[in-house]
């Protein structure tokens, strides 16, 4: 069986199996995901604010946001938990990260579950994970004349090796079939819509069974109606050393692609699951209501790590940074 040479061959296969064009969720699939060239399974750093990486998150700021994620765990489960008796199951974290580090000793165990990794969560867990669903594969939307039509990809025939967005004849799945039957498409020609169904039967897979605890899921996100009332051009975009384009199909697997999750598609997944409602508050209000001991202990230090502790602090919840561009969508299962 020959192997393709680079990510053009894997891209062409699966536009030849399609007709000539492929789904934007196929394309966004092979572009992060392919085994040998997708963007996350590259062997280089792609977090941090180091060169050569391409973006940072709230976890690349270290262990403040792994102590306030520990009190917010500790106030969701109540005073009267041990963590102890808990995992920290950390899904879909990058290697090298250390914002946990500190938290040893705090848990049963903290386990790391990585890309290609099984996903087990034992019997009593706090499962956090830090953008996960923003990175999953996304379909594209656009309306004409009052119908939803979904966007594809296909090879430049004036540049080959490049590729470029197009439409395709029908929509590609019975899931995006459904989406589109409940939600009326703008009457304004063009709107487009990015649609992450995959981040869907994810989030199931992670609250299946029967583990008990606390899910916390800091991302970004809108709802359906913010999404079709402030943004025309959708929430798609690409990230490559620091930059964020709109530039989607440029190096597929050289840069990261990325959508806003859809609030009210995952929320109703908590409870269908057992848990309590799934709930959003924007990262500033979720760390200010659940974590207050940790930030009172963060402001009032005096030891020589106080003001930078206080300066990542800010970072993480001045509405300006991040407090208000992260929202965390979190839930509970009590222990019987």
């Amino acid at each position: 069986m020959s192997v393709p040479a680079d990510i053009r061959a894997v891209l062409r296969s699966r536009a030849a199996a399609c007709g000539g064009k492929m789904s934007f969720r196929d394309f966004s699939e092979i572009a992060l995901f392919d085994p040998a060239f997708g963007y996350y399974r590259q062997k280089r750093e792609r977090v941090g604010r180091a060169a050569g990486t391409d973006f940072y998150t709230a976890a690349s700021l270290g262990e403040v946001f792994g102590r306030l994620v520990a009190n917010a765990a500790q106030t969701l489960l109540g005073a009267e938990e041990d963590l102890r008796g808990y995992a920290l199951v950390e899904i879909g974290s990058e290697p090298g990260q250390t914002h946990f580090d500190a938290l040893r000793g705090r848990f049963a165990e903290i386990r790391a579950v990585r890309l290609g990794d099984a996903l087990e969560i034992p019997e009593k867990a706090v499962v956090f994970a830090n953008e996960l669903f923003d990175a999953q594969p996304f379909h594209r939307l656009v309306s004409r004349a009052g119908t939803w039509e979904e966007c594809g990809v296909e090879e430049d025939p004036r540049e080959p090796g490049a590729w470029r967005e197009t439409r395709l004849d029908a929509l590609s799945s019975d899931a995006l079939e459904a989406f589109a039957a409940d939600v009326p498409a703008p009457a304004e020609d063009g709107w487009r819509l990015d649609v992450p169904l995959d981040a869907e039967p994810l989030l199931k897979k992670i609250l299946a069974g029967n583990w008990r605890g606390a899910a916390i899921f800091p991302d970004y996100g809108k709802t359906v109606a913010d999404c079709l009332d402030a943004y025309p051009e959708g929430t798609a975009r690409a990230y490559f050393r620091h930059r964020q384009s709109n530039a989607l199909t440029f190096a597929p697997g050289e840069q990261d692609l990325t959508c806003h999750v859809l609030w009210d598609r995952l929320r109703p997944i908590f409870p269908a699951c057992g848990f309590s409602a799934g709930t959003v508050l924007r990262q500033e209000a979720f760390f200010m209501k659940f974590a207050r001991e940790e930030i009172g202990r963060i402001v009032a230090g005096t030891s020589p790590e106080a003001a930078r502790e206080r300066a990542v602090l800010t970072e993480l919840l001045h509405p300006a940074k991040m407090g208000h561009a992260f929202q965390v969508l979190f839930g509970t299962r009590p222990p019987r």
